[in-house]
């Protein structure tokens, strides 16, 4: 494994600890941002490994979607938290209502760790 993918898999872990503690203090809008970018450095990890880096958040989406989405090199599923997770972190970044629960949280946090799990075992 490249050391920039392990630096970014490391990062991911510290992301869902970060959320862990921030819905534990029912921070629930900052929370759902750590768990998003959890899952944003383990798709940044995978395309490193495959000599990809982008800029903008939509460019490592698509094209995490297409390595390995789109191939099934991985659970399509990952891609579609990962789309998903973006959307909550706008909503509980911009939003100034409360739109996110406490269980979309949770259910984010399962997601990222799901996804952090699979890319380890794929790129050991």
């Amino acid at each position: 494994m490249k050391p920039e993918a392990k630096k970014l898999l490391a990062k991911a872990s510290r992301a869902i600890s970060a959320a862990e503690m921030l819905l534990g203090a029912t921070d629930v809008d900052f929370a759902a941002g750590r768990a998003y970018y959890a899952m944003f450095y383990v798709a940044e990890a995978l395309l490193v490994e495959k000599g990809k880096r982008f800029r903008k958040h939509s460019a490592v989406h698509a094209a995490y979607g297409e390595e390995f989405a789109r191939t099934s090199v991985l659970d399509p599923q990952f891609h579609r938290w990962l789309l998903d997770a973006s959307d909550k972190r706008i909503l509980g970044d911009y939003g100034v209502e409360a739109a996110l629960t406490h269980d979309d949280v949770r259910d984010l946090l399962e997601h990222a760790r799901a996804f952090l799990r699979a890319a380890s075992q794929y790129l050991t």
